[in-house]
């Protein structure tokens, strides 16, 4: 006996002896208990400042304004000049911003394409999954449309909790997502409210089937999803590893709050003389209603006969409450990759430091955001440049002849702004050092700010 065996793995020592977790499946871990983590991060989200900030400041760094498209097919693969391609490319961009950026994107015309992101990614990261179904209605220059559902709308038909396994002919539903044998995805069942709406929701809970590809092999509804598990089909709350931190931080600071409400009012005692006369001897039958005397504006006239009044004094410093909240606060940025300065929009210490720590939330932002193109902004194009093909709007030779060239049409980058810099001439020295050494070009530094190198270039010529 050697090793974990004296170590992580063993009993012998007291700290370990009673620590028997077990490590389960997927199903046993997230599947029955996923309506306790949405509803509980859902409350933290709206009703702890933490938690909002967490899925603000994640929402915010993913995505800014919005991510914006900028269409690169391999324009050598598909026999094309570069001029050609750029041509090609400006001209996409210009049909895919008038579609994205009107609400004919979004099938209940409420949010345009830029706004979406923002609603989908949101919901996403408080309950742990989105879906969006890419439904089609005329009336417009493009039928693509998006329709956003919440993650708690997938359910297993006929059930009001997901404990059980439904099965429809041969394939299991795990959670409202539809699997075969094998556990490839066939179909997620949407229910037309949740379980427990009644006063507002039509009367009959029923489900819809909607496949997730449709028979030419297109996508017909979009699961944004963070997976952390193989054999997951559904996601996790974003704050689920810090629910139970959130929440006691959450109570100290109501009462602490409370506390110091309590603290700051200047409290008075009436006090009864030591030989506890009869108060209805002393006073008056008019002057036994209490109500009218009150304090006001520190004082309090026409004191009864008979009564003294003693004044108590609160000690109104809380010296342990910011260390406190600052010490489990950095626990929650770091279980959720989001530095503390961050998290709390706090930049006290050094241009060095502070620098670090917006570094370092880039980089979870980065694997956020391509995790998120992959799953949403990528399928959305896809889509769209299928139709605009298709109906001649837009001219691709060979689109429709196999994957590999609809792949190198379809090929964009995905942008959006950086950051502020802290210090905008050591960014921008940085670029020109970049362009200098040839390792960077004028586009991919238009692109690292949101950008069009083109239309900047056609800007400044007008203005030049």
């Amino acid at each position: 006996m050697s090793g974990y065996s004296e170590g992580g793995a063993g009993y012998k020592r007291p700290a370990l002896k009673s620590w028997s977790p077990l490590h389960l499946s997927s199903k046993s871990d997230l599947d029955y208990n996923i309506d306790v983590l949405r509803n509980r991060a859902a409350d933290l989200v709206m009703n702890s400042p933490l938690g909002a900030a967490a899925i603000q400041t994640m929402t915010t760094g993913t995505l800014s304004t919005g991510l914006k498209l900028f269409p690169t097919p391999k324009f050598k693969e598909l026999g094309l000049s570069a001029e050609a391609a750029r041509e090609w490319a400006r001209r996409v961009k210009l049909e895919f911003e008038m579609w994205a950026q009107s609400l004919d994107s979004d099938f209940n015309m409420r949010n345009n394409f830029m706004e979406l992101q923002r609603l989908i990614f949101q919901s996403y990261l408080t309950e742990g999954d989105c879906f969006v179904l890419l439904k089609r209605r005329a009336g417009s220059r493009y039928t693509l449309k998006l329709q956003a559902i919440e993650a708690a709308r997938i359910s297993n038909p006929n059930s009001s909790f997901n404990l059980t396994e439904s099965m429809y002919g041969n394939n299991k539903i795990v959670n409202g997502i539809e699997v075969d044998r094998s556990g490839r995805l066939q179909a997620a069942w949407i229910s037309n409210r949740l379980w427990n709406e009644i006063e507002v929701a039509p009367a009959k809970l029923e489900w819809q089937r909607v496949k997730f590809f449709g028979q030419n092999g297109n996508r017909n509804i979009l699961h944004i999803c963070y997976d952390t598990r193989p054999g997951m089909f559904r996601g996790a709350p974003l704050l689920s590893p810090v629910i139970e931190t959130l929440k006691q931080v959450t109570r100290y600071s109501d009462a602490e709050l409370t506390s110091a409400i309590i603290k700051s009012f200047f409290s008075l005692f009436f006090i009864q003389p030591a030989s506890n006369l009869d108060m209805k001897g002393i006073l008056p039958q008019e002057d036994l209603d209490i109500t009218q005397y009150k304090l006001g504006s520190g004082t309090l006239s026409a004191l009864p006969r008979g009564v003294d009044v003693k004044a108590i004094e609160h000690n109104n410093a809380q010296s342990t409450f910011d260390p406190f909240i600052s010490h489990f606060t950095r626990q929650i940025g770091a279980a959720l990759n989001i530095p503390f300065e961050v998290l709390t929009k706090n930049f006290q210490s050094s241009y060095s430091a502070s620098r670090a720590a917006l570094i370092e939330a880039e980089k979870e932002f980065r694997q956020r955001r391509a995790a998120f193109v992959l799953d949403f902004c990528a399928p959305v194009y896809e889509n769209w440049l299928i139709e605009a093909v298709a109906t001649e709007k837009i001219e691709a030779p060979h689109f429709f002849d196999n994957e590999m060239t609809r792949y190198l049409w379809s090929r964009a980058d995905w942008r959006t702004e950086v950051a502020p810099a802290i210090d905008p001439v050591k960014d921008a020295n940085a670029a020109k050092l970049r362009l200098e050494m040839g390792i960077s070009t004028r586009e991919i530094e238009c692109i690292r700010n949101g950008e069009d190198y083109w239309d900047i270039r056609e800007q400044l010529k007008f203005e030049n």
